[in-house]
Order: structure tokens, then sequence, then C-alpha cells
């Protein structure tokens, strides 16, 4: 079943959060252009990125020189478009050699996606999205589960309601705003019930809203090692899970495992 994750760049934080006198807009740019590639991407042209970023044709010029002299994107001649270079990859593996959580929650994850019959993923903010840092599928029955890299909606999937449920509310209220300049008003509404049920439930749920047949629930964690908001989630096809299923039997052991990681 095809599902569409793609998404274009968004910045990390609201335009009301931006100090403009620290704010170095060249540097916002040149990194826009490395966000701009997606999962399983691996050439862009400079259409690509003046489609993806907004910007104009002359500064992607520029910006993508300087990046290939740095060592972070490769011009190929015969493509005549760019690839991401070792510059990325070692920053990459860097931060991930260092994400402890990560290496702690992958045993526990396997076993509850085993246990549970569906997949189980673990996220974060990136941008007004959501981006998925693992994903573990049930070995004992068919289930969707996002590849590592996968941006999803910070409206629509559960993964996203579930961080924007525990942020202060004037922070969550900037981001909604931001939000609600782009995305349609009905989404932004939903995500506001979505909190709703994390006071009542502990835990939020997009049931047929990100895809139209994918039921989801996530839990998030405060990841006290690197203080940043993570978010455990579990998914699986719609037709065959059901939403009883996953406020029941999902969810509780969701959230214990989310309060054992934290």
């Amino acid at each position: 079943m095809p599902i569409d994750s793609n998404r274009n760049s968004a910045p990390l934080v609201s335009s009301e959060e931006i100090d403009e006198r620290k704010f170095v807009v060249a540097l916002a740019r040149g990194l826009d252009l490395l966000r701009a590639f997606r999962p399983g991407e691996t050439l862009l042209g400079n259409r690509d990125f003046v489609d993806r970023t907004g910007l104009p044709k002359a500064t992607v010029n520029r910006l993508a020189y300087t990046l290939t002299t740095l060592g972070y994107l490769r011009f190929d001649e015969p493509a005549g478009k760019y690839a991401l270079d070792t510059g990325v990859l070692s920053l990459g593996f860097t931060l991930l050699a260092g994400a402890d959580t990560l290496e702690l929650a992958r045993p526990h994850m396997r076993s509850l996606a085993r246990e549970i019959g569906a997949a189980v993923s673990l996220g974060c903010r990136d941008g007004l999205d959501m981006i998925y840092l693992e994903t573990i599928r049930s070995e004992t029955a068919l289930t969707l589960g996002l590849a590592p890299g996968s941006r999803l909606s910070m409206l629509t999937s559960s993964m996203g309601r579930a961080y924007l449920a525990v942020q202060e509310p004037a922070a969550r209220d900037a981001l909604l705003d931001e939000l609600a300049k782009t995305e349609d008003a009905a989404q932004v509404d939903a995500a506001r019930r979505a909190i709703e049920d994390f006071e009542r439930d502990g835990c939020c749920y997009s049931f047929r809203d990100w895809h139209d047949d994918v039921n989801a629930i996530a839990a998030p964690f405060r990841d006290l090692r690197n203080g940043r908001w993570l978010v455990l989630s579990s998914s699986g096809p719609a037709s065959s899970i059901g939403e009883a299923y996953f406020r029941e039997t999902i969810g509780p052991k969701l959230k214990a495992l989310a309060a054992r990681l934290a």
C-alpha cells in the first residue's frame, strides 16, 4: 500500500521563537538544502532545491557550490544533480553513535512489537514535522512502519500530536499557529482534540487521520540524557487492527515502555 511520507522541509522553530539578532540566514538556507533530501532519494537538481525550499535559483546555485566545496554535497556530472556527501554522513553517524536511548529502546521495542503484532517506532521533532529514528515491525503479523528518516505530519500523526501534548501551552500555541499557516484548519482542530485525549488517557491517537488505512497511537517521554522529548508510537493497518485494540491493549503497554525509557 503506497504511503506518501514526503514533506517539504520546515523551520526547526516557529517565527516567534527566532531572535533575528542572532539568526544567521545564510546558514539556515544552506541547511534547508541539505534537509530537502527525502528518504530513498539520492540525487536532487537545482530545480528540486528551488521547489522544495522556495529559494531563488541564484541563491540555490551559490549554496550548492559552497556545500559541495565543504564536502556536504557531491555533484554528479553525468546526472547533473547533487548527492549528499560524507560530511553529512559523518554528522549523522556521530548523532546515532551518541543515541544511548535508541540503543536502550531497541530490544524493548522489538519485544513489544512481537507481543502486540504491530509496528513500534521511536521519533522526535524535526521542524514542523516528526521524524522516525527507528521502526521495529512485528515478526508475527503483517504490519506497517516507515523507515528511519521518514517524516510525519505533526498534526495528523499520533507521534506529532503526542509531542504537541507535552509542550508548554505558550510553545504549543506558537507551534499550532505556525502550522495553521500551511495546514487545513480541520487538521489543527483535530490535533487540539487529540491533546484532550492525552490529558485523559496519557497517549494520543490517529485513527485513519494520517492515512485512511492506518491506525496509530503514541506516548511521549522525556529523554533526560539529551534533554529532549521523544515519542514512542505503534501503528498498523486499520483494516485489521481496530481502535479498541489500540486503546485497550496497546496503549497501556506503550505508556509503560515510555515510562521505563524515561
